[in-house]
């Protein structure tokens, strides 16, 4: 029904992941395979492109505001996730970043400690150190099985220094792609509900849930933790919106909320774009047929992957895929240096993914492979990757 194999061009549309000075300038090749930026190159749900060509075909673009894609997202919360959301916990701003950004700014003070558990998400660290806090790494732990897990001994010490006001949570986990379970977030929630320490949850891939597992927003593990927990989601992932720049923020708490909505209002932040409200609405409450569809897919280009190395070069270890459709390669047993596994990756395969080491230096060794593409361009980049390996091992 939906044409994922079919390839969509997009070289000359201003893309970031597929512009060539974009791609000089982080790999150091014009004419890679660009799977890094965590967008899909799929056509979104046909029921959007139609809301957005009626929009476009209206001719005025005037101010506009509405809140029935509120009521959009809080139905699909509740369908899925089986939240029920009132309409008065619910602020938007133009992105999941922009979000814990003010999230920063209004709940901790400059020199403050925020925990984040690298390998993570780099705009982590980035808000983090952008806005004169100090970061606060409980470093996540590969298991014997290859799978990570948190350090709660340690998790529980950071919490515990007075210093620390914040801990901006990654859940599904990016890039390791993990989802997190219900004994793991409420114990976690615990430790920050005790020792004062509010949890921002960035919740941005809670929709890409793999077969097998199952996603717990963090609010939703107990009412003693509701309101010390503000949620961040966003049909930009799921929907392949990012461009949209929208994103819903979940406060419970009346003066949190009130404090987050200050500081917009500080910064003059506001939704009043029509293309935005009417993707979101017909996202939510008219294309979920096409993101099980699409769920379907990737979850197959990541059996291939898994597959292909495991047959060609079994020394390279693909993790499980949990969650996102971002999967998490290990080169470490080639025992190549960084500027090395660069050089291969980037110039010699030609294939742009990201680095491990982006994410903190405990991705050093490993890198990030978008997986929301058609099949033949997965093809291309494993059989690139393998050759470009063989050569030098």
């Amino acid at each position: 029904m939906y044409k994922f194999d079919e390839i969509v061009d997009r070289s000359n549309t201003s893309s970031i992941k597929w512009d060539p000075e974009i791609l000089l300038e982080n790999f150091g090749v014009e004419d890679c395979l660009p799977l890094w930026v965590a967008d899909m190159d799929f056509e979104v749900a046909p029921a959007i492109k139609e809301a957005l060509v009626k929009v476009a075909e209206h001719g005025v673009y005037g101010y506009s505001g509405t809140t029935k894609h509120m009521d959009a997202f809080m139905n699909w919360v509740e369908r899925r996730f089986d939240w029920a959301i009132q309409s008065e916990w619910l602020l938007n701003t133009p992105g999941v970043v922009t979000a814990f950004n003010v999230a920063i700014q209004t709940y901790t003070r400059p020199g403050d400690q925020v925990i984040i558990q690298r390998p993570v998400y780099y705009p982590f660290t980035d808000a983090i150190v952008n806005n004169g806090r100090r970061v606060s790494s409980n470093s996540l732990i590969l298991n014997n099985e290859g799978r990570y897990e948190i350090d709660f001994e340690d998790f529980e010490k950071r919490a515990k220094d007075p210093n620390t006001t914040m801990f901006l949570l990654c859940s599904p986990h990016n890039p390791v792609s993990r989802l997190w379970t219900k004994e793991e977030l409420s114990k976690m929630m615990q430790i920050c509900k005790d020792n004062n320490v509010l949890v921002v949850s960035d919740e941005i891939h809670a929709d890409f849930v793999m077969p097998g597992y199952t996603h717990y927003p963090a609010a939703t593990l107990g009412k003693t933790y509701l309101d010390n927990v503000i949620t961040l989601m966003a049909p930009s992932k799921t929907f392949n919106l990012a461009g949209m720049q929208l994103s819903y923020v979940v406060i419970s708490d009346e003066v949190k909320r009130q404090q987050f909505a200050r500081t917009l209002e500080q910064s003059s932040i506001g939704i009043v774009n029509r293309f935005v409200f009417e993707s979101a609405i017909a996202a939510y409450n008219d294309s979920e047929d096409w993101l099980e569809a699409v769920l379907e897919y990737i979850h197959a280009n990541y059996n291939y992957v898994r597959d292909y190395f495991k047959k060609e070069l079994p020394k390279i270890t693909i993790h499980e895929l949990e969650a996102t459709y971002l999967v998490w390669m290990d080169f470490r047993s080639l025992d190549l240096t960084l500027e090395e596994l660069s050089e291969v990756i980037f110039k010699d395969a030609k294939v742009g993914l990201d680095g491990g080491d982006w994410f903190g230096p405990e991705g050093e060794g490993f890198m990030r492979m978008n997986l929301a593409c058609p099949r033949e361009i997965i093809e291309k980049a494993c059989e690139a990757i393998v050759t470009g390996v063989k050569k030098v091992k």
